[in-house]
């Protein structure tokens, strides 16, 4: 018989992450899913099926692009998805997205190699770049994407071996390329021969209606690696994501010293979440889940323009995780932030996002997804108040 669970034992076992938000604080900076949005239930069910009938070779080290049977799963949930087929063959298992960029650049790139990013841009992605010794050249973002006309005149200058673009509810600003300009750049991947590393995490996070189709449909028009993960539609935990290709850069990642002799890069969890698509479990989720951050958006963006409409410009986002807001007037956000603490509130400050590591000092990014309804609303009250405080009459119209 287990011994009751003391207080002491029960506070020991409080589970925490990387940048979890001190007890009390409601911070904006944290860009993970809520409590709430992660089944425990639905992992579970999903893994009782598996270890119903599981042998024992499928704990062994697996298939170099993944367990085929997953891969038919993946390929049936993104051609639901996306709405064009994919070949079971032309995807290939990874450990999470972060694992994935860093897999490509270890492939594709060598030190010295350029690699152009959109500019502003997923802050933490820059570390993998340096990692490989890579230089990395902005390219601007508009309210369409990627500035394709900015990129011609730099592929004029340079020659880069890499691409990376969040096309779908970019991160940080939120906002979605263009089919026209999708097909633009795909059409530029082939001509001045560099990869595309589409980082589509967010492609099936949207909240009205469906972006244009995902950069991963365009495999055999382009240079084209589309990066997709579990981490947003289902469990960061898991760890389980996936490239899609061509046959030819397929050939390029499997030859991989690291894939020869470890297989598969995620054997295990695969088989629990091709259960999940398998039985409908994952489908069910993601409307709910999809439902959940829809009624976020509504609340931040309400919330917003109560208590600081006359502070701020920003644009609601149609989808993925993230407000991009612009402050009025002369204020440096890393300033702002310095002072957050006094509120119990955060956020990540612009020029974080940006290579440059300047020229966004007016701009702050804000998460919807760690928090409820009326978490965001008590926070967004304590973001004004902190703005109001150290900065309103700077950014006041």
């Amino acid at each position: 018989m287990s011994k009751p669970m003391t207080a002491e034992r029960a506070a020991s076992m409080v589970v925490t992450f990387d940048g979890a938000p001190k007890p009390g604080f409601i911070n904006f900076g944290v860009g993970q899913p809520s409590a709430d949005l992660l089944s425990v239930d639905l992992v579970r069910a999903a893994s009782e099926l598996f270890f119903a009938n599981a042998q024992p070779l499928e704990l062994n080290y697996g298939e170099r692009q993944g367990d085929a049977r997953f891969l038919a799963s993946l390929s049936r949930l993104l051609e639901s998805e996306y709405g064009k087929a994919a070949s079971p063959g032309s995807l290939m298992v990874t450990a999470g997205n972060s694992h994935a960029l860093d897999f490509v650049c270890n492939r594709f790139t060598r030190a010295g190699d350029t690699v152009f990013v959109e500019d502003p841009s997923y802050f933490l992605a820059f570390q993998i770049f340096r990692d490989h010794g890579l230089n990395i050249v902005g390219i601007p973002v508009d309210n369409d994407g990627l500035d394709i006309d900015r990129l011609e005149q730099e592929l004029e200058r340079h020659r880069p071996a890499l691409l990376y673009t969040i096309p779908s509810y970019h991160n940080p600003t939120g906002v979605t390329m263009s089919r026209e300009r999708r097909e633009r750049l795909v059409a530029l991947s082939r001509t001045h021969d560099f990869i595309i590393a589409a980082d589509e995490v967010y492609q099936m996070l949207f909240y009205g209606d469906p972006p244009p189709p995902a950069l991963g449909t365009c495999t055999e028009q382009g240079n084209v690696l589309s990066l997709g993960s579990f981490s947003k539609i289902l469990a960061p935990a898991m760890r389980l994501g996936w490239i899609q290709t061509d046959a030819g850069h397929m050939q390029t990642l499997v030859a991989s010293g690291t894939v020869n002799s470890g297989g598969s890069f995620n054997q295990y969890t695969s088989h629990i979440v091709r259960q999940a698509i398998d039985e409908g479990l994952l489908a069910d989720s993601m409307l709910h889940l999809r439902a959940q951050l829809g009624a976020r958006v509504r609340a931040m963006d309400g919330a917003l323009r109560e208590h600081l409409g006359d502070f701020l410009d920003w644009q609601r986002p149609e989808g993925g995780y993230f407000f991009w807001l612009k402050l009025r007037g002369d204020v440096d956000a890393n300033r702002l932030r310095d002072h957050a603490d006094e509120f119990r509130t955060g956020f990540q400050p612009g020029n974080l996002f940006t290579p440059r590591g300047h020229g966004l000092q007016n701009y702050i990014r804000l998460s919807f997804a760690h928090y409820n309804e009326a978490d965001i609303e008590e926070g967004v009250q304590r973001v004004a108040s902190l703005i109001r405080r150290h900065a309103g009459k700077a950014v006041r119209r």
